[in-house]
């Protein structure tokens, strides 16, 4: 059986991402979110909006990545642009 190659990045990528969701669920527990209209054409909570923000990141990063021949921090600072405005005006 083959197992995954955990590389120091990987690593770091999926504990920032788990560090994120602790992090919600703690902000959640202490003050609860309201959903709220913004960019985004539906009523969203914050879980909401970092759900829509992380699948988004990832699909516009493989796209980048995918399609154009631009390094792979432009994908990532593009990525993180995008969560962030989802995060802030979603």
């Amino acid at each position: 059986m083959e197992w995954m190659n955990w590389t120091a990045p990987t690593a770091a990528f999926f504990g920032v991402i788990a560090l994120i969701l602790a992090g919600m669920t703690g902000w959640e527990l202490r003050s609860p979110s309201v959903a709220r209209r913004g960019l985004l054409p539906i009523a969203t909570t914050r879980g909401d909006r970092l759900f829509i923000g992380l699948l988004g990141s990832a699909y516009l990063h493989l796209l980048v990545i995918g399609v154009t021949d631009w390094s792979i921090w432009v994908a990532f600072v593009l990525s993180l642009v995008w969560l962030l405005a989802v995060m802030r005006w979603g």
